[in-house]
């Protein structure tokens, strides 16, 4: 008994350091950059140190994305199911491959899937996304953002940039993405 109330008790622990140390997701429009810290609006400053990971949101076209390259599509889901891109963005490499909700808002999804075909459909365009366990068929209108991820520099985090990060307990970001001024 005093055994499983001790295995219980370290399962307990450890399963509250991982949710500790989770990284902290922000996105929003960058205030301001003084080569250290970053001011994301309505966030708290965020420090950009040597080793945060920085990429870029290069625009391509649709045109540019061919069969078998991976892409992280957000979309917005219609009472009908029926998916629709407001953002695709093509990845070097396959990351977190399947389809989720989004935690961006209510109706959103994220597919992050393989390129199975890009097609004219009645209504524009179309995507037929792939992975493990299941594949989307997802519209993507003429005003949906298409882009790439490229190795990104600081210099690009400038007031009114777009930025989708993650940093850990310390304040310092593992990650930013950052897409050019609106």
């Amino acid at each position: 008994m005093a055994s499983s109330r001790l295995t219980s008790l370290a399962l307990l622990f450890v399963a509250c350091a991982a949710v500790a140390q989770a990284p902290t997701r922000v996105r929003g429009t960058v205030e301001s950059f003084d080569g250290k810290a970053l001011v994301v609006k309505g966030a708290a400053p965020i420090r950009v140190g040597e080793k945060t990971e920085i990429v870029y949101t290069q625009p391509i076209t649709l045109a540019d994305i061919k069969p078998g390259d991976f892409l992280g599509v957000t979309s917005r889901q219609a009472a009908d199911g029926k998916l629709t891109a407001y953002e695709v963005r093509r990845f070097p490499k396959p990351v977190n491959p399947g389809h989720r909700p989004f935690d961006g808002g209510a109706n959103q999804t994220m597919t992050n899937a393989t390129v199975g075909t890009v097609a004219q459909a009645s209504g524009g365009r179309e995507l037929i996304l792939t992975y493990d366990g299941g594949s989307q068929r997802i519209a993507v209108p003429q005003d949906a953002s298409v882009s790439e991820l490229v190795p990104g520099k600081a210099s690009q985090l400038v007031p009114g940039a777009r930025v989708n990060l993650t940093h850990g307990a310390d304040q310092v970001a593992l990650r930013i993405q950052v897409s050019a001024p609106q």
